[in-house]
């Protein structure tokens, strides 16, 4: 990692990337995780990201992309889901901790997808109401997909439906909400001290695809 200076939105993706290359490979370095790195950070942290990601078990932040203690700022829920919880803490990451880049990380095989398509069927299961209210923001990215594709069916049929473009759809919609719901982000990426990657995370090769980018960042390079 480089030191001495504010990694730029750019740099920090490319070393995310790289990080994600490596575990890809399967050849992670698993850097900055000694007893002397865990001793020289117990004081005080200086990550360049924030991640926000699902919770999903399979989606481990520091390993998917090989890092160590203290790289990354990272804010977990179902489905990844824009709160206002969520909000302050990607709001103290960047105003506080001074990062340079938040990731969304979405992924395929995504329970809180699946249980938004559920909810959409006729005559869906009944939900206990806390999952049911973790899972509404997915429901427009549902109605979105299935709509476009079955534009006088208003019923989803689960079997005829891509979650993972469900996904995609929610993806980019977080993206959205983010800077939508908070003036200091959106104010961060505008004078380019800020940039923001969603991407989505693919269980079975271990690789993270950018599907959009803000601020000065080129995901191809």
């Amino acid at each position: 990692m480089t030191t001495g200076r504010r990694l730029t939105p750019a740099e920090v993706w490319r070393e995310m990337k790289t990080g994600n290359d490596r575990f890809v490979e399967g050849s992670p370095e698993h850097p900055r995780q000694d007893v002397e790195h865990r001793v020289a950070t117990h004081r005080s942290q200086n990550p360049t990201a924030a991640l926000f990601g699902c919770s999903d078990s399979r989606l481990a932040a520091e390993i998917i992309f090989d890092k160590g203690l203290g790289d990354l700022f990272v804010v977990r829920n179902a489905g990844h889901v824009v709160s206002d919880s969520v909000i302050g803490s990607l709001e103290y990451a960047v105003a506080v901790l001074d990062i340079s880049l938040i990731v969304v990380l979405a992924h395929d095989e995504c329970g809180a997808v699946t249980a938004a398509v559920e909810s959409q069927r006729k005559n869906p299961a009944l939900l206990p109401p806390k999952i049911a209210g973790q899972i509404r923001p997915i429901i427009p990215a549902v109605q979105a997909v299935w709509l476009r594709d079955n534009p006088s069916t208003p019923y989803v049929d689960p079997d005829k439906i891509d979650a993972f473009d469900v996904g995609r759809f929610h993806l980019r919609g977080c993206v959205a909400e983010l800077l939508r719901g908070s003036e200091l982000i959106s104010e961060a990426v505008a004078n380019g001290a800020l940039g923001i990657v969603g991407a989505n995370y693919r269980l079975l090769e271990g690789r993270a695809e950018p599907s959009v980018a803000i601020g000065q960042i080129d995901t191809d390079s």
